[in-house]
């Protein structure tokens, strides 16, 4: 390692030597038409050029929404969802519509005052009428957007007790999640890690009340058009409870319970007799069907056809299974909850057995 470094430390000693011995070069006064001055030539090609690229970026924007924009998450199948989606719209056309106008300007300029031997560069030392018109023009745009992404936020985080909430607990760990009910009282026993032991995986105090009648399940199920409180808990690292269908997201971290609410307002039913679920499940399977042939003919099993789901994922790079880290959410009527949570084993009945 010592004689890697020492090679790696000579290799660049002499990088840095040649590259100065170039920027001497270049300080030096060269003749005109020499090869390391730029000519008009070169000059009004790079013009053209930049003028080349700006038309090059254009239609690469609009042809990736023309081919791409189907891939965009369908209508929220959340009452807040609507929101965040009229927020990242207005946050998206401003920034769309800045950088369409200052893209054009900086290639304009770029070569309409391309370098000529026949013009001369003007020098500005200061022009405090621009400084103050690129300065507060942002800053009040940018105040403008923050207020209103945070009466949003406000808006969505304000949970109120009497809409009687329905909390689940959602517990992430490397590379699973588990999604904890409170039973007939809606309300969760405490919780620790230093009580996890055989099937209690979540660390329930058995000694608490409350945790008796707690369900643990592998799947969620929400109740329509009532609010869910979500209180989010992390076993081991940082994770991210990531609903994109809800437009809803939290990190999970070890150590603290955070937390997030929404009011499910389509059930997974309903959703997928949507255009946009039904044309994109097509697709999905469309690809599947290709590649199960050819996994046929190599001997293997085909791939099972796709359906929809609202999942809920890990949107933070947790490790080597972290691609794997997803569950299934059923949105259904509060009849069909109350019978699959009826069906569920409490966690005095599972310690019990």
């Amino acid at each position: 390692m010592t004689v890697f470094l020492i090679i790696l430390v000579i290799l660049l000693f002499g990088v840095a030597v040649w590259q100065m011995n170039r920027i001497f070069q270049l300080a030096q006064i060269r003749p005109i038409g020499h090869a390391d001055i730029a000519s008009d030539k070169d000059n009004n090609s790079q013009g053209y050029l930049m003028l080349g690229f700006l038309a090059f970026i254009y239609i690469l924007t609009i042809l990736s929404f023309w081919f791409w924009g189907g891939t965009l998450l369908p209508e929220s199948g959340s009452e807040h969802g609507s929101q965040i989606d009229n927020l990242m719209l207005v946050t998206m056309i401003l920034i769309f519509v800045v950088g369409i106008i200052t893209q054009a300007l900086l290639h304009y300029f770029a070569f309409i005052y391309r370098g000529s031997k026949m013009k001369r560069a003007t020098f500005y030392a200061d022009n405090d009428k621009l400084e103050f018109i690129w300065t507060i023009i942002p800053v009040v745009t940018l105040a403008g957007l923050i207020i209103y992404g945070l009466f949003t936020w406000t808006d969505i985080m304000n949970v109120d007790r009497d809409d009687d909430p329905l909390i689940v607990e959602l517990y992430a760990k490397q590379f699973s999640w588990h999604a904890r009910y409170g039973g007939n009282d809606n309300t969760l026993g405490d919780a620790n890690v230093r009580l996890i032991e055989g099937i209690n995986q979540l660390g329930v105090d058995p000694a608490d009340p409350n945790g008796q009648d707690d369900k643990v399940t592998s799947e969620i199920h929400l109740p329509v058009g009532r609010k869910v409180l979500f209180k989010i808990r992390s076993q081991d690292v940082l994770h991210s409870a990531y609903m994109p269908h809800f437009r809803a997201q939290m990190n999970c971290v070890p150590g603290m319970i955070t937390q997030f609410a929404l009011t499910p307002t389509v059930t997974t039913e309903e959703m997928r007799q949507t255009d946009h679920i039904i044309n994109k499940v097509k697709n999905i399977n469309e690809i599947r069907e290709k590649r199960s042939k050819e996994l046929v003919a190599i001997g293997d099993e085909p791939l099972e056809p796709y359906e929809f789901d609202y999942l809920l994922l890990c949107n933070k790079i947790c490790g080597v299974s972290h691609y794997n880290m997803q569950m299934k959410i059923i949105v259904e009527s509060e009849d069909d909850y109350k019978s699959w949570l009826a069906e569920q084993p409490t966690l005095a009945e599972q310690l019990n057995k």
